[in-house]
C-alpha cells in the first residue's frame, strides 16, 4: 500500500454499507462503471496517491473504511468548470475504528496514521453503530 492517502468525511452515508448502496447507483459512477468521487481541487501530490493510495472515509466521526484510488480523471460537468474525479475500486475494505474530529473536503492522511484493515475474517460482519465504534475506540477496543 502507498505512502500516502486522502482522507474525507462521507457526507450522507452513516456506514460502509450506505457508501456501497450509493456508489451502486450510476450516478456515482463514470462511464467505465467505476465508482467515483469529484472533487474542485486535484490533489498536487497525486502522483503520491496514485502510488497505491486509498481514500478512508469518517462516517458520523468515525474512520471506518477505504478505497483504493485508481486514477484521477479531469472531468467537466458541462458548466465550463474542470474538476477531479478520484476513480475508486468498487471493493470498499473496512479498517479499524478511529475517532476524527470534523473537517472539510478531504486532507493528505499518511500511511503511518491510518488504521490496520480488519482480517478478511471480520469482512463480513455488519458495521457498528458510528456512535458505538465511536466509543470503543475513545476507550481503546478495536
Amino acid at each position: 500500500m502507498g505512502n500516502l492517502h486522502l482522507i474525507k468525511l462521507c457526507v450522507g452515508a452513516a456506514t460502509p454499507e450506505d457508501l456501497l448502496d450509493w456508489q451502486k447507483r450510476p450516478q456515482a459512477q463514470g462511464p467505465d462503471g467505476l465508482p467515483r468521487h469529484v472533487t474542485r481541487v486535484r490533489p498536487k501530490r497525486a502522483d503520491e496517491v496514485l502510488d497505491g493510495g486509498s481514500i478512508y472515509w469518517v462516517f458520523k466521526g468515525v474512520l471506518m473504511a477505504r478505497q483504493r484510488i485508481l486514477r484521477m480523471d479531469e472531468i467537466d460537468r458541462g458548466d465550463g468548470v474542470l474538476r477531479c474525479a478520484l476513480v475508486l475500486d468498487p471493493e470498499v475494505v473496512r479498517t479499524e475504528a478511529r475517532t476524527r474530529r470534523p473537517f472539510q473536503g478531504w486532507r493528505y492522511f499518511a500511511a503511518a496514521d491510518a488504521p490496520p484493515d480488519l482480517g478478511s475474517a471480520r469482512w463480513s460482519e455488519a458495521a457498528l453503530p458510528p456512535a458505538l465504534a465511536a466509543a470503543l475506540a475513545d476507550i481503546g477496543v478495536r
